[in-house]
């Protein structure tokens, strides 16, 4: 009697369950990072419905941090994994182009290429770029013997996931659902993980994973999840995969997923290594302005320098000057369309230093700094207020109060 295939499973039951089986063996930092991970197997059996699909990268400061196996156990999950610790961006290339299928490739160490030590490796970063976007990603290379050369288009699309210490390129960074691994406190247990006792259960999962996936491939493909507030371009784009799993999932999937979207994405923003550009601006709105309308150079430097957690005190070297500080916000523009640049400033006891004004500053902070602390929303807004010829809000007290303790600001005259 030929046996029946099995009908596939309910695909918020099937998640449960896959959710459940990264619980036995890894120990991720955040309960959004479960919910990520499993989504995340499970576009990658769906990858060809979707316009993008998000890198997944699990970084950590220190090995020994659950890396490698988080990696092991998505190779179990996913559809034609490749695990490789060094590649080339050609030998890639025909990976992803050959007649096989697309490939889920599995990159462990990936700080060895891209790490300070390792140098540039552009070709292999244009790979991991290009390959994100499944219209217009691709290489275009030359096959053939001796002369009898022909250009060819080599695809480069496919599901990529990363582990590896410290960071990566900003450009990869942002294409990407970051999972900052840390290392298990002793009262923190996993299962041991055995690939010869282990591999066949995942593999099982993996196998209704595709199984599911053939049943919601037009659900997904035409797709249009509704994104949670606050989480647009980039951003939205690396979720909304995932989002449309989950949506094609139901259950309480839905929810979950748009929570891990928002905590996730917050947690990206928070753990980004700024341009000093962005991070300028905004140690100057809610560091050392915080409310007040214009601030001499030699104050602000000070004040930048007091801050033991910005690196104002060493660029190439060397503390920021009014030189370098002048370099830096010249690259954004006053509300006038014109560079940000000191003026004069008058004092109460007559002097005329230089400096900067909050309405020069104000429409870089709006268009680029994330958004200000509770307790100086309204000062930005009061600042903004200003640049519109509005009537502005009055600092909070403990903001004005703040400011009064910058050294300088004393002496200006109200």
């Amino acid at each position: 009697m030929t046996q029946q295939p099995k009908t596939p499973a309910d695909g918020a039951e099937l998640l449960d369950r896959v959710e459940k089986f990264h619980r036995r063996f890894n120990r991720f930092p955040t309960e959004a990072a479960y919910v990520a991970v499993a989504l995340w197997d499970a576009h990658a059996h769906l990858v060809e419905c979707f316009e993008t699909t998000p890198r997944i990268a699990f970084l950590s400061p220190e090995p020994g941090s659950g890396k490698s196996r988080a990696l092991e156990i998505v190779e179990l999950l996913t559809p034609r994994p490749v695990s490789t610790v060094s590649a080339s961006a050609n030998a890639l290339y025909r990976l992803v182009d050959s007649a096989a299928g697309l490939p889920t490739v599995l990159f462990d160490e990936v700080d060895t290429i891209f790490g300070p030590k390792a140098g540039a490796d552009e070709a292999l970063r244009g790979f991991l770029n290009a390959g994100y976007r499944r219209i217009g990603g691709g290489a275009l290379r030359c096959v053939g013997e001796g002369s009898n050369q022909n250009a060819q288009v080599f695809d480069s699309y496919c599901a990529v996931a990363m582990a590896g210490l410290g960071s990566l390129p900003d450009t990869i960074l942002t294409r990407a659902v970051i999972i900052r691994m840390r290392k298990r406190a002793p009262n923190e247990n996993v299962e041991p993980y055995r690939q010869r006792l282990h591999a066949t259960q995942g593999h099982n999962l993996r196998d209704q994973l595709a199984a599911w996936a053939d049943t919601v491939r037009d659900q997904v493909a035409g797709a249009w999840p509704d994104m949670p507030d606050g989480v647009t371009d980039r951003p939205a784009d690396v979720w909304e995969p995932l989002l449309a799993v989950a949506d094609a999932a139901g259950g309480d999937w839905p929810t979950r997923a748009r929570a891990a979207c928002l905590e996730l994405v917050h947690a990206a923003h928070d753990n980004d290594e700024a341009s000093l550009g962005v991070r300028l601006l905004t140690d100057l709105r809610d560091r050392v302005f915080c409310g007040a309308d214009r601030v001499p150079t030699a104050v602000i430097l000070e004040a930048l320098l007091a801050m033991e957690d910005a690196p104002w005190g060493d660029l190439d070297d060397k503390p920021i000057t009014s030189r370098s500080l002048a370099r830096l916000l010249a690259q954004y523009v006053t509300p006038g369309n014109k560079p940000i640049k000191p003026r004069s400033i008058r004092t109460a006891a007559g002097g005329v230093p230089k400096g900067y004004y909050a309405e020069d500053l104000a429409d870089a902070w709006t268009r680029y700094c994330p958004l200000p602390p509770q307790e100086s929303a309204t000062a930005a807004t009061a600042a903004t207020a200003q640049v519109n010829g509005t009537q502005s809000v009055a600092a909070p007290t403990d903001v004005a109060d703040h400011s009064r303790h910058i050294p300088g600001l004393a002496d200006l005259p109200t």
